[in-house]
């Protein structure tokens, strides 16, 4: 198990780009699926879990090529469907949360898909129902083996519907798009997620030949078609890696430019940042960050307390609601953090509170953090990375602590940010990563 072993207090300076976008890239590459033809795939972050879900199409049958250091290419021209029903796929893919994803694409080209019930973080309840309901409308047979936990769907010619889905699912709207492009009619989906990354997997979809309209909205409409083709496509820089340096930028009173952020697919976060009273400038495509000794949390208009809660897109991604939390614990102002949807997300504010911060866990959902306005620092200490979130909102706390912290279990921070204590460690970061410990 590794550690890193951080010295709190070093303010970072330079510039750093974000990596490309991990919840993009576990979708586009279960597209390439999709289609017996070469698809080339750019940006693509070498993080544990992006890593592990190409090795996973390796085994399945899919050509690989890596011609360049982010770059990979993938042909399906066929598929070991016996390897599919092998220990090691149910292991493999048992381990990745975004490898249920696989399962739209097989249906939608073979007729037949199987995954076993994914892992990922400990967050809370995340049920995969809207995806099956999704396939079973589409006229997919659906079974679940409570004894070997295995999901399938059988199904063709699957029939395109209306839908209006029970939740605006991510992972959700993206495996059914991938069902439906290919179905018999057209589909319609009510309550799509229409994220950016749901965006660019529909027009990387459109540009391998499928028919779908509504991008961007939470109404989209699929006209199946009979084949679909290969294309070239290059993933978004990573939002939650740019809102994490904005917020570890605040925190380590640092002054750095963070690179082509795609700024205008960032959504309501920089807005939110504001209002945590952090300061910066768009400089084209880029997000520069000052050097800031104090930030104020407004309040809102009547004077209550400022709430920030996540919510689907265009509202702020849940993902990032555990560096919010983090960066308040030095702002001047109290804030209420409200995780909606996952009950177990703010179980590391124990950690935060035993380095020194005044938050109050109301309950599973919701945490009141009272800012020290730096007038006390927090002091370091040993902890574990219990998810990839907050394990990053805990090394910005060790970043800003006084004294020397340990974090343990960093191959969760590892699933999700690439490299990260050699890019940070190049802007004056100190962050020594210890195999073993």
């Amino acid at each position: 198990m590794a550690t890193f072993e951080v010295e709190g207090g070093a303010p970072l300076h330079g510039e750093i780009t974000p990596q490309g976008a991990k919840n993009e890239a576990l979708q586009i590459l279960c597209a390439t699926l999709l289609t017996p033809e070469k698809v080339t795939v750019r940006n693509v972050p070498a993080i544990v879990d992006v890593l592990q879900l190409i090795e996973l199409l390796e085994k399945m049958g899919v050509k690989v090529g890596h011609p360049a250091e982010d770059t990979y290419t993938f042909e399906a021209r066929e598929i070991d469907f016996g390897y599919l029903q092998s220990e090691d796929y149910r292991k493999r893919a048992a381990r990745l949360r975004g490898s249920v994803m696989i399962i739209g694409p097989l249906l939608a080209r073979f007729g037949e898909g199987y995954i076993p019930k994914p892992g990922g973080d400990k967050i809370g309840r995340r049920r995969l129902d809207t995806h099956f309901i999704g396939f079973q409308k589409l006229g997919a047979r659906f079974d679940f083996d409570t004894g070997t936990c295995f999901y399938s769907v059988e199904g063709k010619p699957l029939r395109g519907c209306y839908m209006l889905l029970d939740e605006a699912s991510v992972t959700g709207t993206a495996n059914i798009v991938m069902a439906a492009v290919m179905a018999e009619g057209t589909t319609t989906i009510y309550n799509a997620a229409c994220e950016p990354y749901v965006q660019q997997l529909c027009r990387m979809l459109n540009r391998m030949g499928a028919r779908i309209s509504g991008i961007a909205s939470n109404l989209l409409t699929i006209e199946g078609v009979k084949e679909l083709h290969g294309t070239e496509h290059t993933l978004l820089p990573d939002m939650i890696e740019v809102g994490s340096f904005i917020g570890m930028a605040a925190m380590t009173q640092s002054e750095i430019t963070i690179k082509n952020v795609s700024f205008d697919n960032l959504g309501i976060i920089p807005a939110q940042f504001a209002r945590m009273g952090i300061r910066f400038e768009q400089r084209g495509d880029d997000i520069y960050i000052p050097r800031q000794d104090h930030y104020e949390i407004e309040s809102f208009i009547d004077g209550s307390i400022m709430t920030i809660a996540d919510a689907t897109w265009p509202g702020l991604t849940p993902d990032l609601l555990s560096v919010f939390l983090v960066v308040a614990t030095q702002a001047k102002g109290s804030v209420l953090i409200h995780q909606k949807m996952f009950e177990s997300r703010l179980f590391f504010v124990d950690k935060l509170i035993d380095m020194g911060a005044q938050i109050i866990l109301c309950d599973p959902h919701r945490a009141t953090v009272i800012g020290h306005d730096r007038k006390v620092r927090l002091r370091a200490t040993r902890m574990t990375s219990p998810d990839i979130r907050a394990g990053v909102a805990l090394l910005i706390a060790a970043m800003s602590a006084d004294g020397r912290s340990v974090i343990q279990n960093v191959e969760q921070i590892d699933r999700g940010y690439q490299n990260i204590d050699g890019r940070l460690n190049a802007l004056g970061a100190k962050i020594k990563r210890l195999d073993g410990c």
